[in-house]
């Protein structure tokens, strides 16, 4: 993807001559040949980003354009956002700390050049800043009140930067057009870019390794240059023409906010962020489900208000889950009211509500994987030994840990199963999904609707193989295709 430097003041870029090719603001916004080109990047260094000056549109048409623009309009509002500042805090609040301990006055402000700083020492935190706002230059502004907090964040105009500082803005700059994405040369045929957000550390991942490579060599094959990338590379989002996300996902999370930002920059986005808020809490696929009359253990939902009372409509043993529960954790089974008691204390002190369902014994799950609301693969997830869940935690046996799955042939699921999990997943949207289900006594029930489901190699593709992820990939390109209006 060619870079190209948009300025009102070439002259003061001229030290990156070499390496990118710069043109005025002006010449961008007129010029029709810019105007349709299409694998361009576009580095805004205009002097001011406010709304309706020459910044903002040259970031504002670079989108209508279908260039990949750094900074875009988004970051453009997140700095005059009023709780930017709060974002910051919490975000970065002892990396904050620990880099402006041994600051003696009660006021500092940080400049951040194409995420550096002339001291070293702020390295970390002026990474983690350009992370959260992805601009070419910028200061913040902070004050102590008995300890660290954020002023102000506001973008940098170049003829406010000290001339003593012009030869190692020239260098960063530098460094930075020199990465990867900048002088990525495209494999053969590959036309749009795909990330995949992952956690190299995380125990139980979505997808694992093999996985992962199947996934880039499918998407390879359709044409997409596919990229993994990690929780640090948010400010990289908008040079993609799409996101996967292959790591757990929660609403209080990067992950989260990974998928709002790419949506936010009209990306492509699996798991697009109202499927993740829709799926991460139980309590609102509980009353989801209930309202669309689709058949669920006996559910009751608690509150603090509340529990003792309904204490009294619960069969015993039942299962207790926190709203945001996943991968088996936050879920435990209690098996009398002193049980219940115990748990529903605990379960209460970190939410205002919490659900019960009746217990329903079987020696597996099923696990229907949709995506754009048609099946993909059909799963049998067994217990895990021992144990009334997929995964026993307690366990000391890795072996143990995780119960058996097989897959079926969708066309030898029976057909209430598929009916129910397509009734239920069109409730969430159209992205990839995993509808776990029980059979009993001949009557079917959904359990939950997942976003981000498992997709492991040896698991989910033994039927499917490579197909899986090419069926997967291709629901990429084409979403990309009629993004841009290639369709």
């Amino acid at each position: 993807m060619k870079p190209i430097i948009v300025t009102e003041q070439p002259k003061q870029w001229n030290g990156l001559n070499d390496i990118v090719t710069i043109v005025t603001a002006t010449d961008y916004l007129i010029n029709e040949e810019l105007a349709n080109e299409r694998q361009i990047r576009i580095i805004n260094l205009c002097q001011s980003y406010r709304y309706q000056s020459l910044g903002y549109y040259v970031s504002l048409l670079a989108e209508a354009r279908g260039h990949k623009v750094f900074p875009s309009v988004l970051t453009m509002q997140d700095f005059n956002a009023r709780t930017s500042s709060a974002i910051v805090e919490i975000e970065l609040h002892d990396e904050i700390q620990q880099a402006l301990k041994s600051i003696k006055s009660d006021e500092f402000t940080l400049s951040v050049y194409f995420g550096k700083n002339l001291a070293k020492h702020y390295d970390i935190l002026c990474r983690k800043l350009h992370g959260l706002f992805p601009a070419p230059i910028f200061r913040v502004f902070f004050k102590y009140k008995k300890e660290w907090r954020v002023q102000k964040i506001t973008p940098l105009a170049f003829s406010d930067v000290p001339e003593a500082h012009y030869p190692f803005i020239t260098e960063v700059a530098k460094d930075y057009l020199a990465r990867k994405r900048f002088n990525l040369t495209r494999k053969k045929n590959t036309f749009h870019d795909l990330a995949i957000l992952y956690n190299p550390k995380e125990i139980i991942p979505p997808s694992n390794t093999i996985a992962l490579k199947k996934f880039i060599a499918a998407g390879n094959n359709l044409g997409l240059n596919v990229d993994l990338i990690e929780k640090d590379d948010y400010k990289t989002l908008n040079e993609y023409d799409a996101l996967f996300i292959r790591e757990t996902t929660s609403v209080n999370h990067y992950t989260y906010r990974f998928s709002r930002r790419a949506a936010a920059e009209n990306l492509v986005v699996i798991d697009d962020p109202v499927s993740i808020l829709k799926c991460a809490n139980k309590v609102y696929l509980a009353e989801l489900l209930r309202k669309h009359r689709i058949a669920t253990p006996q559910t009751v939902i608690l509150s603090k208000l509340n529990w003792k009372e309904k204490k009294n409509e619960l069969i015993f043993p039942c299962v207790l889950k926190q709203p945001d529960s996943a991968f088996s954790q936050g879920v435990i089974k209690v098996n009398n009211i002193e049980e219940f008691i115990e748990a529903a204390k605990e379960f209460l002190n970190s939410s205002e509500l919490i659900i019960a369902q009746t217990f329903m014994p079987t020696d597996f799950d099923w696990r229907i994987g949709l995506i754009d609301n048609r099946p993909l693969y059909a799963c049998r997830y067994y217990m895990a030994r021992n144990h009334w869940q997929i995964y026993n935690w307690q366990s000391e046996s890795e072996k143990e840990c995780e119960g058996d799955a097989d897959t079926i042939p969708i066309e030898k699921v029976p057909e209430g199963i598929i009916h129910t999990a397509l009734k239920a997943s069109k409730l969430i949207g159209n992205g990839l999904y995993g509808v776990d289900l029980k059979e009993v006594n001949n009557h079917i029930y959904v359990i939950e609707v997942n976003d981000n489901p498992s997709i492991d190699h040896g698991v989910e593709d033994q039927l499917l193989g490579d197909k899986l992820y090419e069926q997967i990939m291709q629901v990429f390109l084409q979403r990309i295709k009629k993004r841009h209006g290639y369709e």
